[in-house]
């Protein structure tokens, strides 16, 4: 029999679901200390992950701000290097000629100073009347004189040197009044001489100063030989025979030594003189002061036979003038003579000339950033260089990084070189480069150092 055993287990069961209740109860029914331990825990360790959390959002943010950035991009292009117009020198209608420039090796290249340009034949040919300026350098070489106005030693003229005027007319050459016992100087005898170019005078002192044709001849042989002048051949004063012959390059050193020369170079320089005796004489050298030409001598013995040695100061633009010495020989006419000696030197002047190798505000680079600003370098002012014909331009940049890059600022150079010269102008910056926003540090990370 069960039934007297059912409240008992019913008991039971209560007892055991009180139990289980109070195991499941509600907070405020637990502990108050306990409680308040645990609800402290969690404050902490909510507060603790919030300071963690700003901490590490503010040291970002701090970091993103102060970074450094890499320098803008600099890219460069030398500008376009400009070439000079070449030089052309003028023909010469002439059996040869010769040109020798002092003080432009640099431009003209090694050895202008000697022979710079030539045409025609390098064999000797009859230089008429220019062998009066040898024959004025022989004379001379034996009797100096101190200086330019020194007049030297007084000669008096015979009846045998006034035939000599007879003489020479008869042959067609160029002459001048020498009345027999008239005195003149020796300095004034060589003006005689070489400005009008009296054949009379050449052998009446040549003759005097060495007391024969023969004693003078022997002696113009020896001073061509101590001068190398081994292309000349002279047999006679005056330069009537066509068998006074030279080549241009022995010209052009006669014509050196005649213009180093005081006596001679002021002599030959001199359009026209009057002298006691001779009258007033005037210079065969129509050239003498245009287009710097300052001496030296013309010669001729007729149609084909039209030669010029000449001295000229060219200026054209370097530090100091251009000492040329030239010569023409065997030209058709006097004329085309003359025209081809300036047409020459106006060649050369032109050839020297300004070239225009910058402008202001010509871009020559970029500059460029991450962040978006970009600016451009251009050059600061105009250039031009001075050179001589189409020698080559060189240009080279040197950039340098600013402190800053403002608009303004000037961070290289353009320098081009030419011969010996070099010009330099300066790079600046066109527009600003501004710092990186603060948005864009702080949402460009990989961008930062």
């Amino acid at each position: 029999m069960t039934a007297p055993n059912q409240p008992t287990d019913d008991l039971s069961d209560f007892a055991d679901l009180m139990t289980r209740e109070q195991e499941f109860a509600s907070p405020r029914d637990l502990d108050p200390e306990a409680h308040r331990r645990r609800r402290r825990r969690g404050l902490i360790i909510t507060a603790v992950c919030v300071v963690l959390l700003l901490a590490a959002t503010g040291g970002y943010v701090a970091w993103a701000l102060t970074a450094p950035v890499n320098p803008p991009a600099v890219t460069t292009q030398i500008p376009p290097v400009p070439v000079g117009g070449a030089a052309s020198l003028a023909a010469v209608p002439a059996g040869a000629s010769a040109i020798s420039i002092s003080g432009a090796d640099e431009y003209l290249g090694e050895g202008a100073s000697g022979i710079w340009s030539s045409s025609g034949t390098g064999d000797p040919l009859p230089i008429a009347s220019i062998t009066k300026l040898i024959t004025a350098l022989v004379i001379l070489d034996a009797v100096p004189l101190a200086s330019a106005d020194d007049p030297g030693p007084t000669i008096t003229f015979s009846k045998a040197d006034h035939d000599l005027y007879d003489r020479y007319y008869v042959q067609g050459a160029t002459i001048a009044p020498m009345p027999t016992g008239t005195s003149m100087s020796l300095h004034d005898a060589l003006a005689a001489m070489l400005i009008p170019s009296a054949s009379n005078y050449a052998e009446a002192l040549s003759s005097r100063i060495f007391g024969s044709q023969n004693a003078f001849l022997g002696a113009t042989r020896d001073w061509l030989s101590a001068h190398g002048l081994t292309g000349t051949t002279i047999t006679e004063p005056t330069g009537i025979s066509p068998r006074n012959t030279s080549t241009t390059a022995d010209l052009l050193a006669i014509g050196k030594l005649a213009a180093a020369n005081p006596t001679i170079a002021q002599i030959v320089a001199t359009p026209s003189i009057s002298l006691p005796g001779a009258g007033q004489l005037h210079n065969t050298n129509g050239l003498l002061g245009t287009s710097g030409i300052t001496g030296l001598k013309t010669g001729t013995l007729g149609h084909g036979t039209y030669s010029l040695l000449y001295t000229a100061t060219l200026v054209v633009g370097t530090a100091e003038p251009l000492a040329v010495t030239g010569v023409i020989l065997g030209g058709p006419t006097r004329e085309s003579v003359n025209g081809s000696v300036l047409a020459t030197l106006d060649s050369i002047r032109t050839g020297f000339h300004e070239v225009p190798v910058a402008t202001t505000g010509h871009e020559v680079g970029t500059i460029s950033t991450p962040w978006g600003s970009t600016a451009q370098l251009v050059i600061g002012e105009d250039a031009a260089i001075f050179t001589w014909s189409d020698t080559p331009i060189i240009a080279t940049m040197d950039i340098e990084t600013p402190p800053t890059y403002r608009d303004g600022s000037v961070v290289g150079s353009v320098t081009w070189t030419a011969g010996p010269h070099t010009v330099t102008a300066p790079v600046a910056i066109k527009g600003s480069v501004d710092a990186p926003s603060e948005w864009w540090r702080l949402t460009h990370p990989s961008e930062l150092g």
